[in-house]
């Protein structure tokens, strides 16, 4: 997001509202840090038994419905505070740049909400009703990352949450649905997934950098300056990675989970892409390649975990 030198109420009407403008809306690179801890949790199911399909899909769906509403919050509130001009940089900004009323923005968000609360009663009943406090902490986290008056985004606690909530919790909620517990196994194959999705925050937060600053923002990054905040998040990646050898050294995961390191070219893509970056839109491929990450590396060791059953 770049700097905007106008209030955030004055918007830049266009004529663009065509489905490619509602479908960037929802950020649909942020969508796979749903996709894949859904897919990971119900893989560590599986080897206790069959899994159904139904509950799979539900709460598949409900988690891209979460993000998804999560993303439109961060676009609403971004124009209302006066982040996103025509000019920002990235997806974010249709309310400026495409001529989208906010209120059509904030009204779609709370209906994915909606929708994602009914795919809740359906989760619940087949599993757990006490599922529902924990999805209605998830969704509060998801609004009130922008929203509120003093929003996630705007701490050094974005990544942490994000990270909890948006990758470690769902694994453990895609495991519990299928098999009634959380067991020692599920809660130490979602550490990654926590620790990369709250790298895609912190990428984010570095490219940002320089225009959070401007508007007041105690990010992470800022916190910690560009320079540490790339250390930070190259030690994510490799955290990550070494946790994965860990665990099948411990014999906790297959071996083959080790396919993970296939999706090694991205961070390095990531790295390198911030350090050479100096504005905005030069570091908008290392962001991307941040998200890929995840969405690789997680893709990767739910199919190890799902050939280690099997073989």
């Amino acid at each position: 997001m770049q700097p905007n030198t106008q209030h955030g109420s004055k918007q830049v009407v266009k004529s663009n509202s065509g489905f490619q403008v509602w479908w960037q809306m929802t950020r649909p690179h942020t969508l796979t840090a749903a996709f894949v801890p859904v897919l990971l949790g119900t893989a560590l199911a599986l080897k206790q038994g069959s899994i159904s399909v139904g509950l799979f899909l539900a709460m598949l769906l409900a988690s891209l419905l979460i993000q998804a509403a999560t993303n439109m919050f961060n676009e609403y509130y971004d124009f209302k505070r006066g982040l996103d001009t025509e000019h920002s940089v990235g997806i974010g900004g249709s309310i400026v740049r495409d001529g989208i009323k906010p209120k059509t923005v904030m009204n779609l968000a709370l209906s994915l909400y909606g929708f994602a609360l009914l795919l809740g009663v359906y989760i619940c009943a087949n599993s757990s009703w006490w599922l529902a406090i924990v999805g209605l902490v998830c969704m509060a986290v998801g609004y009130f990352y922008t929203g509120g008056p003093i929003p996630i985004a705007y701490t050094p606690f974005g990544e942490l949450l994000a990270g909890f909530f948006m990758g470690m919790m769902i694994i453990l909620i895609s495991f519990y649905i299928q098999t009634g517990v959380v067991d020692q196994t599920s809660i130490l194959v979602s550490i990654p997934s926590f620790i990369l999705v709250g790298a895609i925050l912190l990428s984010n937060n570095i490219r940002d950098l320089e225009g959070d600053k401007e508007f007041g923002r105690k990010t992470l990054a800022i916190l910690l300056g560009k320079q540490k905040a790339i250390y930070l998040l190259a030690g994510m990646f490799i955290f990550s990675f070494l946790w994965v050898i860990g665990l099948i050294i411990s014999h906790i995961v297959p071996v083959w989970t080790a396919i993970v390191l296939v999706s090694v070219p991205k961070p390095l893509k990531a790295i390198s892409g911030f350090k050479r970056g100096t504005v905005p839109i030069q570091m908008a491929p290392a962001m991307k390649a941040t998200a890929q990450t995840n969405t690789i590396f997680g893709f990767l060791l739910a199919i190890g975990i799902f050939v280690g059953h099997f073989l």
